[in-house]
């Protein structure tokens, strides 16, 4: 087929041409910012904690009746009402293990701290999350162990949430052993937090940070348990339950700890939740941004190829007396339909050309105002190429009509 009368055509319906490249254009610009921003999202809330999440219930509290101050005896009496609650936990029956523990991925309360080689902070220098609790929390929260060991019951100390002081020994996780012992010898070695010597006595394979936030994106995974129950007014306890079971032990839970004590404030929003339910939470505002992004790239794709079909279908009533006279002149209802088909195809090229440059472009402005990361290569060509296929399934109607034409049409007027 001959690529001038295509052209002649495209050049007598300016305006028509130049609108729908421009919708083309910008369609493709969005969709390929969207579908990558989506797929952003998807992979941020998929991403694992390291836990067992099934079975995983978070329990917390505050005591009204809590002994005020840091002092000793006030030290004591609160973790004495810890270990009560810990006991009274372990006490029912669907529970299988309980643990102290200060937080759990996706809490976004954190402790943080360096961790390096040398107390004077040369060297390697680490950041990580510590998470306290006692000698049931790592295998409460089913994160896996790789080396080592967990704690023994005789290294588990306790203080006031806001002591400075630092356990002899932990564990750590994996990405935490790689950066300060690359060559995989960190179990049993001392490592400095913030300035203080620890053993480490046990690697486990991954655990993320509480925090999802911009400034701990660069250790998602740099995670330190501590043998230590944090003694304050407020008080958190994992527990794992037996399959299926997470919503009686809630029930029961809530139950046997205020038969304790009632003196205590357990929140329905907060206070006894399944982990299921801390995900579904955290990352809700990711969801809904991912749909938002879906719903708007299937609304911009829907009016695009409707402006494919409409300019096409207004240029297939226009030149009726044309197309048969082609017809009439030997052409085949195939060389009309790959007439039309290869207008349409010139036109989506020159859109999504300057598509990609748009897509360049806001992709740029976005990583300048919101962190975006840079847009892939692939995103692009993906699009571009979707956008295609989208204006030829949305010109192939109106193209097939016009190849169905007869000829006699071009003797109507004469």
């Amino acid at each position: 087929m001959r690529l001038h009368p295509i052209l002649a055509a495209l050049r007598r319906h300016k305006t028509g041409v130049a609108l729908i490249a421009l919708q083309i254009a910008l369609t493709l610009a969005i969709i390929c910012n969207a579908i990558f921003i989506i797929g952003q999202r998807i992979a941020r809330m998929d991403r694992p904690t390291g836990m067992v999440e099934e079975g995983l219930i978070r329990i917390s509290q505050q005591w009204l009746n809590a002994p005020a101050g840091d002092n000793a005896p006030a030290v004591e009496q609160l973790d004495a009402m810890q270990r009560t609650d810990l006991a009274v936990l372990r006490g029912l029956p669907d529970v299988q293990e309980v643990a102290a523990s200060s937080s759990m991925p996706l809490q976004g309360m954190i402790w943080s701290g360096y961790l390096t080689l040398e107390p004077q902070s040369t060297g390697p220098n680490v950041q990580a999350a510590y998470y306290y609790g006692d000698e049931h929390l790592r295998s409460t929260l089913g994160v896996r162990l790789v080396a080592g060991r967990d704690f023994t019951p005789d290294e588990i100390r306790h203080h006031a949430i806001r002591s400075t002081a630092v356990s002899p020994v932990v564990i750590v996780s994996q990405p935490v052993a790689d950066a300060l012992f690359p060559r995989g010898d960190a179990l049993g070695k001392t490592i400095y937090q913030d300035g203080k010597p620890a053993t480490i006595v046990g690697i486990v394979q991954r655990l993320q940070t509480p925090t999802l936030s911009k400034w701990g994106s660069g250790w998602s995974y740099n995670s330190v348990l501590e043998p230590v129950r944090q003694d304050d007014a407020t008080a958190s306890y994992a527990v794992r339950t037996k399959p299926g079971r997470e919503r009686a032990v809630m029930r029961e839970a809530r139950k046997a700890l205020l038969a304790v004590d009632p003196m205590r404030l357990m929140p329905d929003s907060w206070g006894i939740q399944p982990f299921s339910e801390i995900r579904a939470k955290v990352y809700r505002a990711d969801r809904g941004m991912a749909m938002l992004m879906g719903v708007i790239s299937l609304i911009l794709l829907c009016v695009t190829a409707a402006g494919i079909v409409g300019l096409t279908s207004f240029w297939v009533a226009q030149r009726q007396k044309q197309i048969g006279v082609h017809r009439a002149l030997g052409a085949r209802k195939l060389d009309v339909l790959q007439h039309f088909l290869l207008e349409n195809l010139f036109i989506g090229g020159m859109g999504a050309t300057l598509g990609l440059l748009l897509a360049i472009g806001l992709n740029i402005w976005l990583m300048r105002h919101y962190a975006v990361p840079r847009l892939p290569m692939a995103y692009m060509l993906v699009g571009m190429a979707t956008i295609l296929l989208l204006g030829q399934a949305a010109a192939y109607v109106p193209a097939r009509r016009a190849s169905r034409v007869p000829p006699v049409v071009a003797t109507r007027t004469v």
